[in-house]
C-alpha cells in the first residue's frame, strides 16, 4: 500500500466505510450480451473482507453512480446498504454518515475515478485501488496494492482491521 503524507486521519480511527462499486468491487469492465444484459466479475475474497468487517461491527455502504441491478444484487448478497444512481456522491455520503450518527472524519471512502474525488477528499481516510485514475490517486490518502475487482476490498478490510487491533 502506498501511503501519502496528507495528515488526514488514521486507519485506526475508521468507524464506517463507503465504497464505490465499479472499479472497486469490479475490474471496471462490463460484459454486454446480445440481448443487452450486463454482467460484471467480482472477487470472492472481497466478499470475505466484507464479512470480516461486518463481524467487527463496521457499518458499510456502496455508493454508485451506476443505475444497474447488478449493483443492488451484489450488495444484497453481501448484505450491504446500496445507494445507486447517485450523481452527487458526496451529498449521499454525508446523509448516510449522519444516519450512522458519525462524522465524515470517522469514515473511509474507497474509490477509483473522478466521480469519487469529492468523497475521497471529504472523508477521514480516502483510499483508492491500485489501478485508480490519477485524479483519484491525487485526492486519496492511501493507494492499495490490489486492483479493482482483484481483491482490493479484501486488502482494505485486512488493513483496517489490523490497524484497529493495533490501536
Amino acid at each position: 500500500m502506498s501511503i501519502k503524507n496528507s495528515g488526514k486521519g488514521r486507519l485506526s480511527g475508521v468507524k464506517a466505510i463507503a465504497f464505490d462499486f465499479d472499479g472497486v468491487f469490479t475490474d471496471n469492465r462490463v460484459y454486454v450480451s446480445q440481448t443487452g444484459e450486463e454482467t460484471v466479475v467480482c472477487n470472492r475474497s472481497d466478499g470475505m473482507g466484507i464479512l470480516m468487517l461486518r463481524k467487527a461491527g463496521i457499518p458499510m455502504v456502496i455508493i454508485s453512480t451506476e443505475r444497474n441491478p447488478v449493483v443492488s444484487i451484489r450488495g444484497a448478497k453481501l448484505e450491504l446498504d446500496v445507494l445507486q444512481g447517485i450523481d452527487d456522491k458526496l451529498s449521499a455520503l454525508q446523509r448516510w454518515v449522519e444516519e450512522q450518527k458519525l462524522s465524515l472524519d470517522a469514515v473511509a471512502f474507497v474509490g477509483n475515478d473522478i466521480n469519487d474525488v469529492d468523497c475521497l477528499r471529504a472523508s477521514g481516510i480516502g483510499l483508492v485501488v491500485a489501478d485508480a485514475y490519477p485524479v483519484a490517486v491525487e485526492a486519496a490518502d492511501f493507494q492499495l496494492t490490489k486492483m479493482g475487482g482483484q481483491g482490493a476490498v479484501r486488502e482494505c478490510a485486512d488493513l483496517l482491521l489490523a490497524s484497529q487491533d493495533n490501536a
